[in-house]
């Protein structure tokens, strides 16, 4: 019997002509588009330097600011008044100004003065754009001190401490390695997600759902006849996901392969599970897209794809506890980014095959069936 519903939910899909297309080109568009978009890097940070100084130094730091590749010089005020007439235009994002006689002070007293001033509107790149500098100042202070032996480095850095970062699991800094094994958890989510919720729905307003209710298909085969094609889509989608990551950005998983389809298994089981009971309890395809929809928004936005869990209150961070999408993205940067096996991840897989006996069994008992 399992077998004649998988025969007819495969020739559904294929007789469709729009679901076909829908599970090849939105991977590829996701993997090609969104790792360039979703990025946290701040650059292009709009400069108004504010020189009183005039001397070689100065022009010596200004040029090293805009050489970093982080920052536009937008424009050179005569004064601080005038620097703080373009942040309000929306000109420039932060304003460095060198104090007069900054170069003579250096020479002198191995200390001189320069102010930072941001536009704190959009705090990220204010607070980022503050440190850039800061570091390229401290940097700045380094050569002279490397060059001339001067004491410079007490004007731009309280501590005389030799730091050198060590990164590990990503040592460039990349945010594509941080986010293209995120990205391929959420396109997942949403294939597995919402094509079973609207399967069952379809089926209602279709009628042919009518005609399975007096056949002797008992619930479970039913739901099982509805879960697998998903769970084959969603291993196609994985595989496309993984080619498109390895050819374009060149990102290949530390880990095992397998490890990351074992987890995957168990993932999609769970989302198209969920996807199942909102259809159950759906009588239209709008009801169950907009239901569809709220779930999917919170599970996206709680799960550490974009902004990480342990900087969410308190209260987020509970919720992100249930929240199947978090445990699945730590699993996918485990693996990917730092090599982890099943071992290190058993938390994890415990947590997801809760969730998936959890959502099944309650859309086996939640599917409505009359003989």
């Amino acid at each position: 019997m399992l077998k004649f519903l998988l025969e007819k939910e495969f020739k559904q899909l294929f007789r469709n002509p729009f679901l076909p297309k829908l599970i090849l080109f939105m991977p590829v568009m996701m993997i090609l588009i969104m790792p360039w978009a979703a990025n946290q890097e701040i650059k292009n940070i709009k400069l108004s330097v504010v020189d009183n100084d005039h001397s070689s130094y100065s022009e010596r730091l200004i040029q090293k600011v805009i050489a970093s590749g982080y920052f536009i010089l937008e424009d050179i005020s005569g004064s601080n008044t005038e620097a703080l007439k373009s942040i309000e235009a929306g000109k420039a994002d932060i304003i460095l100004e060198i104090a007069p006689e900054f170069e003579k002070d250096l020479v002198k007293t191995g200390m001189a003065e320069v102010m930072i001033s941001a536009n704190a509107v959009n705090g990220t790149k204010g607070g980022l754009g503050s440190a850039y500098l800061a570091a390229i100042m401290s940097d700045f202070a380094q050569d002279l001190t490397t060059e001339q032996g001067l004491n410079a480095g007490q004007g731009f850095s309280s501590a005389s401490i030799n730091i050198v970062p060590h990164n590990k699991y990503n040592i460039y800094l990349d945010y594509k390695v941080f986010m293209v094994p995120a990205l391929v958890v959420m396109l997942l989510t949403m294939l597995t997600g919402f094509l079973p919720a609207l399967n069952i729905v379809g089926e209602k307003e279709a009628g042919t759902i009518e005609q399975m209710n007096v056949t002797p298909v008992k619930r479970l085969t039913f739901i099982l006849g509805k879960l697998i094609p998903y769970w084959i889509i969603g291993f196609v989608v994985l595989s496309i996901c993984f080619i498109l990551a390895a050819l374009i950005y060149g990102i290949f998983p530390m880990g095992n392969l397998l490890t990351i389809y074992l987890y995957a298994t168990v993932y999609i089981l769970v989302v198209s599970g969920l996807g199942l009971v909102i259809s159950n309890y759906s009588d239209t395809m709008q009801q169950a897209m907009f239901i569809m929809f709220f779930f999917m928004l919170i599970l996206i936005l709680l799960s550490g794809l974009f902004t990480p869990v342990s900087s969410m209150p308190d209260w987020a961070q509970w919720i992100s506890k249930i929240n199947p999408l978090s445990y699945f993205i730590q699993v996918m940067r485990s693996i990917y980014l730092k090599g982890s096996g099943i071992m290190e991840l058993l938390p994890q897989l415990f947590t997801l095959c809760g969730f998936t006996l959890f959502f099944n069994t309650w859309a086996i008992f939640s599917y409505r069936k009359s003989n």
